[in-house]
């Protein structure tokens, strides 16, 4: 009892446990702030080393760490610098431990903008573009142009700003408007103390009256650059005339391809006395590209010989001497100028024969081509003359006349001259010479019957006894039942080719996108009749994107369709590729309708002509004399006789030579032949063979028709002999028989007689 009395009454002993505790804790605080620490410290150390590896490119960045706190600071040199330093160090570490504290270095003051216009000048109008002072007068420079250009539609594209002027723009500025007056054609460009022009001319003497302008109204402030261009014309025939006389060398016509071979002519001019001064003109449309070789050639034929002429019209050389030049010489000269000469190019030599007795008057000759007829010689008298002149122009269009009147020259002498150019016409082109005693023709012509036409015509027009020489050649591509394309023709199909499925490029490339095949096609449709002519293909671009990438962009487009044709099998030997970039828009580049226009290959046509490949056959000399009036008829008489006969004998029991009976049947269908298939014969209208008029149109497809009911079955002689008749039985007869031999006689179209069948 005394115990538990005394141990209630002490308090407990607390103390030693408590302090144990306290020390406990606190030991446990230190050690876990010194991990603490140890971990943050590790933290910030990585975290710095990483940073300023990830940010080894940015050398004005500066990298300081506060625990888990990454501070970035530095001048940067623009806001795209600074976003990529930061989110560099934010691949780093976490986003929200970056504190951005970088600056940006101050920006320069915005320069004062260039104050630039361009002026585009063509023929539908005037476009002005780029940026101009504010206080400029719009309205007051759009009615000077207007005024002074006489363009109806000026488009003002221009932007104003409100700067100070530039020294050297206002001078500038009222030359370029000035420039833009003068040159019809043009791109103006003008900036502060300069003016650049580009210009396109119609001639070299326009080139050089722009040129001189252009310097007289240029201010001494002003820089001026110009680029004036005079295209080449196209020159059609391609013609180079000589002549040594009396009165000395001159060229009365000269046309070269290129400046070297221009060079090569006049030199060969001057070596044979032509004075320095002479010009010869540069142009498109040469036959051949050794024109210069056939050229020079030539010259030096005349010069050698001392006297004469030689006229060169595309591939026909015509060389003439006098009479006074030895014959021996002559056949030496005429024969090293044949060897000379390039293989397209043909010869035909004249030498005069020296006159026995009373000396007879100077020839009268014609040369005619597709841009009219050129006369020399002699004539009656100055009334004479107008007549002759008169009926060459309606004839032949242009005439260039030097006819002199001669009261000397025979009785008939303006009848034969009017004969020669009535046979001229029948031609496609050539050349006629009348004498004393002869009437000679020459050229080329679409039809194989022309010699036949050109002889019926002299006889029509001269009479019986009159002596005449033919040498004309047929040329395939212009006969009429062949339908061959012209040159223009050409040209327009390929273009129309394009349009229907056009070649597409690969954007801002001269990769052919897509298949070209179908394309290619049509183009080798076209190609396979035209291939013989000169034609370029011109590749073209819009606007957008510098000059000088627009102009080889296009070329290299141009040359991309050149090698797909030639590669799909196309003859391309006389095709060219060029580039004019953005220099021939033919739709406003504002619209994406108008670039897609402008963005395009074109096909251009270089010369009418075709190019020789080889030389055309050479004519058959035909010599003859007219037939008077009365054989004509009585001849035509006897084939009308026959032709019924023929025809109407076997359906009426008739004896008939079985000949004369196929000649009769057949006649109609070998006059429209010339070569053709039965098909189109059968169909071709007869006017296209020389005959018009609409009963000869009847009477000569009739037969055809009958005799060839279908190209491919061959028609029994029996049957073609008497289809005809069987035809007429129900109509006329006889008037189908004849009227083919009655429109024979037509005054202006003459059918040429056939030959009489072989006898066995």
């Amino acid at each position: 009892m005394a115990n538990s009395q005394q141990s209630a009454g002490r308090p407990p002993r607390r103390g030693p446990a408590v302090a144990v505790s306290l020390i406990a804790l606190a030991a446990a605080a230190g050690l876990s702030f010194l991990a603490a620490r140890a971990a943050a410290d590790f933290i910030e150390t990585r975290s710095a080393t990483d940073l300023r590896a990830a940010l080894a490119g940015f050398d004005w960045v500066t990298v300081t760490t506060d625990g888990l706190q990454v501070r970035l600071e530095g001048i940067a040199p623009d806001e795209v610098q600074r976003f990529r330093a930061r989110a560099r160090a934010e691949t780093v570490v976490d986003a929200g431990r970056v504190t951005d504290a970088m600056q940006v270095t101050a920006s320069a003051e915005l320069a004062t903008p260039a104050f630039e216009v361009e002026l585009l000048r063509n023929d539908e109008g005037i476009s002005i573009i780029g940026l101009v002072p504010a206080d400029l007068d719009r309205a007051g420079l759009i009615g000077q142009l207007k005024r002074q250009t006489g363009a109806t539609r000026i488009s003002d594209l221009m932007e104003t700003a409100d700067y100070a002027v530039p020294e050297g723009w206002e001078d500038a500025f009222a030359f370029g408007i000035k420039a833009a007056e003068l040159a019809r054609r043009a791109k103006v460009s003008i900036a502060a103390g300069e003016v650049s022009i580009r210009a396109i001319t119609d001639s070299p003497r326009e080139k050089a009256a722009l040129e001189a302008a252009l310097n007289r109204a240029k201010p001494a402030s002003v820089r001026l650059t110009a680029e004036i261009t005079a295209p080449r014309p196209l020159i059609a025939p391609f013609t180079l005339r000589f002549v040594k006389d009396a009165a000395g060398a001159r060229f009365d016509a000269c046309s070269a391809n290129d400046e070297a071979a221009r060079d090569r002519i006049l030199a060969a001019g001057r070596e044979a006395g032509v004075p320095e001064a002479a010009q010869c003109t540069l142009g498109l449309g040469a036959p051949s590209a050794r024109w210069g070789d056939a050229a020079v050639a030539v010259v030096a034929a005349v010069n050698d010989l001392g006297a004469g002429s030689v006229t060169i019209s595309d591939t026909d050389v015509a060389l003439f001497a006098p009479a006074d030049v030895e014959a021996a010489s002559f056949d030496e000269v005429a024969g090293r100028l044949e060897a000379a000469l390039p293989d397209v190019f043909t010869l035909s030599a004249e030498h005069e024969e020296a006159t026995k007795g009373e000396a007879g008057p100077a020839e009268f000759s014609a040369v005619a081509d597709s841009s009219g007829v050129a006369l020399r010689g002699r004539i009656t008298d100055e009334r004479m003359r107008e007549a002759v002149e008169s009926l060459a122009r309606a004839r032949f269009g242009r005439v260039d006349s030097a006819l002199r009147s001669d009261a000397s020259v025979p009785d008939g002498w303006t009848l034969r001259a009017i004969a020669a150019l009535e046979a001229l016409n029948a031609l496609d082109r050539g050349n006629a010479t009348v004498t004393r005693d002869l009437v000679r023709v020459s050229g080329v012509s679409g039809s194989q019957t022309a010699s036949d036409a050109v002889a019926a015509r002299l006889a029509q027009r001269l009479g019986a006894g009159a002596r005449y020489e033919l040498a004309i050649r047929y040329d395939r591509r212009l006969d009429p039942l062949l339908g061959l394309p012209s040159g223009i023709e050409c040209v327009d199909r390929l273009n129309a080719a394009m349009q229907e499925s056009e070649i597409g490029f690969e954007p801002n490339k001269s990769v052919i996108a897509g298949d070209p095949g179908p394309t290619l096609e049509h183009l080798a449709e076209t190609m396979a009749l035209c291939s013989d002519f000169r034609i370029e293909i011109g590749g073209h671009t819009d606007s957008q994107g510098s000059e000088g990438f627009n102009a080889e962009l296009s070329r290299s487009r141009a040359q991309a369709v050149l090698a797909a044709m030639t590669e799909a099998g196309i003859n391309t030997s006389n095709m060219t590729a060029k580039g004019y970039g953005e220099s021939r828009p033919i739709a406003d580049n504002d619209t994406e309708a108008g670039r897609e226009a402008n963005r395009r290959i074109e096909f251009t046509l270089l010369g009418e002509e075709p190019v020789q490949t080889e030389a055309l056959a050479p004519a058959e000399l035909v010599k003859g004399v007219t037939d008077s009036p009365e054989e004509v008829a009585a001849r035509a008489a006897g084939a009308a006789l026959r032709a019924v006969t023929a025809a109407v004998g076997p359906v009426l029991g008739v004896p008939t030579d079985p000949e004369a009976a196929a000649f009769a049947a057949t006649e109609p269908v070998r006059l429209l032949v010339s070569g053709v298939d039965p098909g189109r014969i059968a169909s071709q209208p007869a006017q296209e063979a020389g005959l018009p008029e609409l009963p000869l149109l009847q009477a000569a497809t009739l037969p055809a028709a009958q005799l060839l009911p279908d190209p491919d079955t061959l028609v029994a002689p029996a049957e073609a002999a008497t289809a005809p008749a069987q035809k007429a039985l129900r109509g006329a007869a006889v008037e189908a028989g004849t009227i083919p031999a009655q429109e024979a006689l037509h005054v202006n179209r003459p059918l040429p007689r056939p030959e009489e069948p072989r006898k066995p």
